[in-house]
Order: structure tokens, then C-alpha cells, then sequence
């Protein structure tokens, strides 16, 4: 019920996964990212696959190995799909034998696709084409290519509810983290999402804390500088806000 892309960028070291389905908040359960690796669990959910998966290809076992594991220790397998991506690149699969039709997985370097639930197989073969084809898109515009092709592919063949995007850019927290739980288009919302942080979020994060800068950015004055001349760019080009919020007084 439920078709997702797990992909990194070895040059930026960005990593991250984004997911659609007809089932609430699907962003609550099926993304599972670190810093350096990403696992999405899905169909008949067992949300362990994810949490335990990412912890031990955080610990550098190896994919095929974890998913192996998880697949034996469970007598819900057949019913279960995830995929995943270790930090050096590598890629396990698995969808159960009992999973609804059509039910499947493609992966590709540094990418890996899966569904079920779907109009069909063309829904991963457009999405795979969606990704290789935007290879001059940054990695979130990219990742909702591949989305918005599998979707007009068919998606899931029950229809639309929910759908999350979740990316890493080498920190354990996320660099962009949205949902759309319960919406009639929610890949669209994920856009408008997207466009809301582009006007303070995307800014802000630039002097948010870093592993490598425990302190951070600590005079604001750039930052200010940057959101108001964002502000009067929007102006200039008569583009308005995106965001439902009130407005600031």
C-alpha cells in the first residue's frame, strides 16, 4: 500500500527517502534515516525492521546481512517489504512473497525502489526513470521526481492520503523533514511544504549547531540579513508566501 525511494548522493553526502501511500501519516512509520545510512519498512509494517535496521548499518553490518536477519526472525516476513542503503553505498531488498499485488523492487547505484500495492510495475520503472533522468536536480527535487512519476504512474492503485520526505546532509538530524499525514493530494502538499522552507527554514538551518561546530552560528546578523533580503526578493517578484501561518506583528 505503499511506494518509496531510499537514495544518497555520494559527492554531498546527502541521504534520505521519500514515500507516498493510501494509509495515514505513512512519514510516522516507513522512513527510517541517519546521517550516513536509510531504511524504509513498509507493506504490513513492522516498524522494528526500520529503527533496528538503520541502528546496525549505523554500526557497519552489512545490508544484506541485517535484512537476512530480520527477514528469519520474523513469521510476518512474507507479508513484509523494506529496503535500505549502508553508508558505503550497498543495497538490500526484500518483498514478501505475500505481499498485495503488484508488489516489487528495482535499485540502481546509490538507489533503491520499492511498492505494493501498485497499479503495477510501471509504477517503480517510471519512478527509476524519473531518477535517472534528474541527475541535475538537487537531491530533493530529485527524490519528488520520483515520486510525482510514480504517482502518475499509477501509484497506489487504492489512491492518495499521505506522503514524507526525510533527508540527511551528514548530521543525525535531519536537514529537511516533512509530512503530509491525511491530504487529497499529498505530493503536492509535500511541494508546498518544500516552498515554505525555502522562505525561512532553508536559511535558518545554515546557522543551526553541526557536529563538526557545536555552537553553531552565534551572531545573527547575517541571518536576519539573509531572510530579509529573501523577503524582498519574494517582493520584487510578486511571489507570495506559501505558508498557511499568521502573520508576523
Amino acid at each position: 500500500m505503499t511506494f518509496s525511494i531510499v537514495a544518497r548522493d555520494p559527492d554531498s553526502g546527502a541521504i534520505g527517502i521519500a514515500v507516498a501511500s493510501r494509509f495515514f501519516a505513512v512519514g510516522a512509520m516507513v522512513p527510517n534515516v541517519s546521517a550516513h545510512a536509510a531504511v524504509a519498512s513498509q507493506a504490513f509494517v513492522n516498524p522494528l525492521w526500520g529503527l533496528e535496521g538503520l541502528r546496525r548499518l549505523d554500526g557497519g553490518e552489512a545490508p544484506a546481512d541485517i535484512l537476512a536477519d530480520l527477514v528469519a526472525r520474523d513469521k510476518g516476513q512474507a507479508n513484509r517489504q523494506a529496503h535500505m542503503i549502508a553508508p558505503d553505498g550497498q543495497i538490500a531488498q526484500h518483498t514478501g512473497a505475500d505481499c498485495v499485488d503488484w508488489a516489487g523492487h528495482c535499485m540502481a547505484e546509490n538507489v533503491s525502489i520499492a511498492g505494493n500495492m501498485l497499479a503495477g510495475p510501471q509504477v517503480i520503472e517510471a519512478m527509476m526513470d524519473a531518477w535517472q533522468a534528474a541527475g541535475n536536480l538537487n537531491m530533493v527535487e530529485r527524490l519528488l521526481a520520483a515520486m510525482d512519476a510514480g504517482e502518475a504512474a499509477g501509484g497506489d492503485k487504492r489512491g492518495r492520503q499521505s506522503a514524507a520526505l526525510v533527508l540527511h546532509e551528514g548530521q543525525p538530524y535531519p536537514a529537511l523533514d516533512i509530512r503530509a499525514d491525511d491530504h487529497a493530494e499529498p505530493l503536492t502538499e509535500l511541494r508546498r511544504l518544500l516552498a515554505v522552507s525555502q522562505e525561512r527554514f532553508a536559511l535558518f538551518s545554515k546557522a543551526m549547531p553541526t557536529v563538526e561546530n557545536f555552537s553553531g552560528m552565534l551572531d545573527r546578523t547575517p541571518l536576519d540579513e539573509a531572510i530579509a533580503e529573501k523577503e524582498r526578493q519574494m517582493a520584487q517578484n510578486g511571489i507570495a508566501s506559501s505558508s498557511y501561518a499568521t502573520s508576523i506583528v
